[in-house]
């Protein structure tokens, strides 16, 4: 009898042993529908490409340079934009903003749309960096993706919307270098998410 309870005792402290280590398993490799996954890092990796090589043969052919400076001076905001200032539903009425729709209006991945934002940063004269919102379509999510490219514009560049003018007139980005023929170094961030 005492050889049976040594064996029963042995078989029940292996099987809790066995137990035990399957539930440290799952609570160490939990899948919720919210964790990320390789297909997610793949899709966020290809949105963050995509939005690079918009900025990238946008600023070649001086598309990007263009929005930058489609600024409507008597209006003090973007030319053709909101009240507010912005573009709310796709890119401005531009080349630019042509590129913009055509890249990521239509794009669905994985069952979502594609929502984005673009901001152009800029330095004051102090050092300090502003930021003027040209797109708006909402807050990214924690997966969104970042890409950059600068546009840089010197004193007498011409504004680019039907108003015409210089820069310096009511222009958003103060002149970073009054001494110099350098005007500013402006920073076009486009923030992509899978809405």
């Amino acid at each position: 009898m005492g050889r049976a309870q040594a064996h029963t005792l042995e078989a029940f402290t292996a099987a809790l042993l066995v137990v035990s280590a399957v539930v440290f398993a799952l609570q160490a490799t939990a899948v919720t529908p919210l964790t990320a996954s390789t297909s997610n890092q793949h899709i966020e990796n290809q949105e963050e490409a995509t939005a690079d090589g918009l900025l990238s043969a946008t600023a070649a052919d001086g598309r990007l340079r263009e929005a930058v400076l489609y600024w409507n001076a008597t209006g003090e905001r973007f030319a053709g934009s909101s009240d507010e200032g912005i573009y709310a539903n796709g890119g401005p009425p531009n080349a630019f903003g042509d590129a913009l729709n055509e890249t990521f209006g239509n794009l669905t991945t994985g069952g979502g749309r594609i929502a984005y934002d673009v901001f152009v940063v800029y330095r004051l004269p102090s050092g300090e960096t502003r930021r003027q919102t040209m797109v708006y379509m909402g807050s990214p999510s924690d997966n969104a993706v970042v890409a950059t490219r600068t546009v840089t514009l010197f004193d007498g560049d011409e504004f680019t919307a039907p108003s015409g003018g210089a820069v310096g007139q009511s222009f958003y980005a103060p002149d970073a270098a009054p001494n110099a023929t350098l005007y500013n170094v402006m920073e076009v961030r486009i923030v992509v998410w899978k809405m």
